[in-house]
């Protein structure tokens, strides 16, 4: 097996994590180990530099601590018989698998988090019954808040349930359980999901607005009008972006979310905010990070172009879609340039359009 020092950005700070690599299958260690970037290469002051040198060096020292503990034998993830016999450190079992997606990650994470305060002490296989199910069931329904103190959404208690149901219903596959107890209880509900986006005058106006971040403006503008997410504006390269007399100017890129193969035709104007070309394998957003502090410049800035919607850059992409058909564009067409996988998916952005078509007719009275 093969043991690798890694880094990831997270937030304001670089994680530490190691890689294990076996067989065509990879598992990962986060050291809870953080690096201040140096997105400048050079910013950092030397009291930070030498932090940084320390924290490495402690990084690599249990990098070659766990490589000489499984050439010993004596280091693994997990007892397995404890997995077999223990649901909360079976489900991180799972969200481990899936620390290659941050978001689908983070949502297990979180529903493990809640799970825990429903019940703080690691419950045994053989205890899981229906008034167990229910039970989380109405945590989440009345007691699960935010960090802020909010209760949770609609949709977040639909998404934690979901993960908790397939654990269960991985459990039942693995062989650990022979009957599922969450089948006897019903899921929520899914609510309809809130997207916000800009209008084309919106769009406009921060385009002529100075921001003190000009790469974040760059980027959003780009997502505005191409549809693109942050994670695949962030690791795009210049050799993806192509052109041909047919289609112009156009992405081919493999979907950060999806992993699906997309080409996505952009405009004159989207390709206008890239800048100089550089080298194929150079990133065209080169130091891209969205953090806490870059999601404030992204709020100053819309107050400074005086709009007052709560926007996040993810916003971008829900503007291009409703642009789009605003504009006369068909909903099959608008689901090929987002990368839907289903039309029911670009629907949402069809149902907000019918919606400003009936408050637009309302508007006209003659007073009958």
């Amino acid at each position: 097996m093969k043991v690798t020092l890694r880094q990831r950005q997270k937030g304001d700070k670089i994680s530490l994590y190691l890689d294990y690599y076996s067989n065509g299958k990879r598992q990962y260690e986060y050291l809870n180990l953080y690096l201040t970037p140096d997105p400048d290469k050079g910013s950092l002051s030397k009291a930070q530099k030498e932090e940084n040198k320390k924290i490495i060096a402690l990084a690599e020292t249990i990098r070659s601590k766990r490589h000489l503990e499984i050439q010993n034998s004596t280091y693994d993830f997990h007892d397995k018989e404890k997995l077999k016999t223990y649901f909360i450190m079976y489900m991180e079992a799972l969200a481990e698998k899936r620390k290659d997606s941050k978001g689908n990650y983070g949502n297990w994470d979180s529903t493990i988090k809640h799970l825990k305060k429903y019940c703080p002490r690691d419950i045994q296989f053989s205890q899981l019954n229906k008034q167990f199910v229910e039970g989380f069931r109405e945590y989440l329904l009345k007691e699960a808040v935010t960090k802020t103190g909010v209760q949770v959404s609609i949709n977040t208690r639909y998404s934690y349930f979901n993960k908790f149901r397939a654990a269960l219903k991985q459990a039942l596959k693995d062989g650990i359980i022979k009957s599922n107890p969450a089948d006897l209880v019903d899921a929520f509900p899914q609510g309809e999901p809130v997207r916000e986006f800009l209008t084309l005058d919106e769009v406009r106006a921060l385009a002529k607005t100075e921001c003190r971040n000009p790469l974040m403006k760059r980027a959003f503008l780009f997502s505005c009008l191409t549809g693109l997410r942050f994670s695949d504006i962030q690791k795009l390269k210049w050799s993806e972006l192509q052109q041909s007399a047919e289609l112009g100017h156009y992405i081919r890129f493999i979907q950060q979310k999806t992993k699906g193969s997309e080409t996505l035709p952009i405009s004159d104007e989207a390709y206008s905010l890239l800048g100089e070309r550089g080298k194929a394998d150079e990133l065209v957003f080169t130091n891209l990070i969205y953090s806490d502090s870059r999601n404030r410049d992204l709020v100053a800035w819309l107050i400074k172009a005086g709009i007052e919607k709560h926007i996040t850059f993810h916003c971008a992409r829900h503007t291009y879609a409703t642009l789009q058909l605003t504009l006369g564009t068909d909903i099959f067409t608008v689901s090929k340039l987002l990368g839907h996988r289903h039309l029911k998916t670009t629907q949402i952005y069809a149902n907000v359009i019918d919606e400003k078509k009936t408050v637009a007719a309302n508007k006209i009275k003659i007073g009958i």
